[in-house]
């Protein structure tokens, strides 16, 4: 992306006028004191400034965006006057649409002098240089107002100088499509950000098809490429997600290795495990068990290269996963204990959470109830360090059932037992329902 030097903008001496006075008030006042206040000026202005024009006299008059609407058109600039005034009166509609929500404090366009002031200097630069051809100018200077209304309040003006942008690169010939690659990417953002996919997915698309082979950066001297390559990979990933929402699992598959060989040809390992993932999940969703399975191996290997724990212990918890949807429960297992110590080694604690609920669950299914409660408990004990209100809640359920199990497995062996010492702690129990009053009195599979 290109970046501008700041510029020193200068005034016609008619805008200098006018910034001297604050704008007009926006409020609405009676016609005879209107009349009146005109008067007063006039003879102010007889009286204390003899000598001004009639321009300089309705600098002090007239509001300071009528000043710059009138200066655009005595200097030429109709094309800048046109798209001024046409922001302006969308600025307005946005307004009225919105004059009932408390969230709209953003003040009129007309009275934000900086603005305005910055719009007359790039919008006259532009129409000037389209005039001479020198298309590459006119897009440095509606990009420096895109670039300048990027910020949440102004988003819609940063829109309409992106597709601006985007119109004049088709006309720029002699930079290689770097200026077109750019503004493809900048209307893949606008898309995305407007929650249209397939639109953005288009324009990334093209953004990395014109970069492909190119060795150009961005300020921040990143590759433009990799740029694309991380923007198409997001979308995808996205596009994928809504994909497996409406279970249209053959789209989503096909979108993901679509993001995987683009991440493979990025020659970026983090990029191609991320690929992977999702690709392997999409597989499992699917129910494509064997599939997912080769796909998630590839993940972790990528992931024990980088040494990148956090992402094998996600590659472990997805290979888990699958594991347990082919019932294979010993397996599982092993791949969670691992998840646990990776994510407790790197205090990742929401991950511990989550790997010790599913060996919960697991030990639980199987009647392992001791194992199940010491898993829920941990998953638990985690959630309070964290002071998770939801999770603490979810985990006490978990706990509070395998807790329930255990006891019913030691009630029912007192139970069992028929003598008289199961009943007396039986009747204990009873009376103070106090754990310390149920020994545990288990199979040895329990005790494992």
């Amino acid at each position: 992306m290109t970046t501008l030097p700041p510029i020193l903008m200068t005034r016609p001496k008619l805008i200098d006028l006018a910034r001297q006075k604050l704008p007009c008030s926006s409020r609405l006042i009676p016609s005879a004191q209107l009349i009146k206040e005109k008067e007063d000026i006039d003879h102010y202005v007889e009286v204390n400034f003899k000598g001004l024009s009639k321009e300089e006299v309705a600098a002090y008059r007239n509001s300071y965006k009528k000043n710059i609407c009138v200066d655009m058109l005595r200097e030429g600039y109709h094309e800048s006057f046109t798209e001024l005034f046409a922001l302006m009166e969308q600025w307005e509609t946005l307004r009225v649409a919105t004059t009932q929500s408390i969230f709209w404090t953003q003040k009129p366009l007309e009275d934000q002098l900086d603005k305005l002031d910055y719009l007359y200097h790039h919008l006259t630069r532009a129409e000037a240089t389209e005039r001479k051809g020198h298309f590459e100018e006119v897009y440095n200077n509606l990009y420096a107002l895109a670039c300048f209304f990027d910020n949440a309040e102004d988003k819609w003006v940063r829109n309409h100088f992106y597709e601006r942008c985007f119109q004049i690169a088709q006309l720029i010939k002699i930079d290689g499509g770097r200026k077109e690659a750019e503004a493809h990417a900048h209307m893949g953002l606008l898309y995305e950000e407007d929650g249209q996919l397939l639109e953005a997915a288009e324009h990334y698309e093209a953004f990395h098809q014109l970069t492909q082979g190119r060795i150009w950066k961005d300020e921040t001297e990143r590759f433009l490429n990799m740029w694309a390559c991380e923007s198409l990979l997001r979308t995808y990933r996205l596009l994928s997600d809504k994909m497996l929402e409406n279970k249209e699992y053959k789209q989503a598959i096909k979108i993901l290795i679509k993001a995987s060989e683009i991440a493979k040809e990025a020659n970026n390992k983090k990029m191609e495990g991320e690929a992977l993932y999702y690709l392997g999940l999409a597989h499992l969703a699917a129910e494509e068990q064997n599939t997912a399975m080769t796909v998630l191996k590839a993940y972790s290997k990528i992931s024990t290269d980088l040494q990148d724990d956090l992402s094998l212990g996600r590659a472990y918890e997805a290979i888990a996963k699958v594991l347990q949807s082919q019932r294979q429960m010993t397996e599982a297992i092993q791949y969670l204990k691992k998840i646990v110590n990776i994510t407790k080694s790197n205090f990742q604690n929401i991950d511990v959470v989550k790997a010790s609920t599913m060996l919960g669950d697991i030990y639980n299914e199987k009647g392992r109830y001791n194992k199940a409660s010491e898993y829920f408990q941990q998953a638990f004990d985690t959630t309070v360090e964290l002071m998770n209100l939801s999770l603490i809640d979810e985990t006490k359920v978990h706990y509070g059932i395998a807790k329930a199990h255990q006891m019913m497995l030691t009630m029912n062996n007192y139970i069992e037992s028929a003598d008289l010492t199961s009943l007396n702690h039986l009747l204990t129990w009873k009376e103070r329902r106090s754990d310390g009053d149920l020994e545990q009195v288990v199979s040895p599979d329990n005790q494992k």
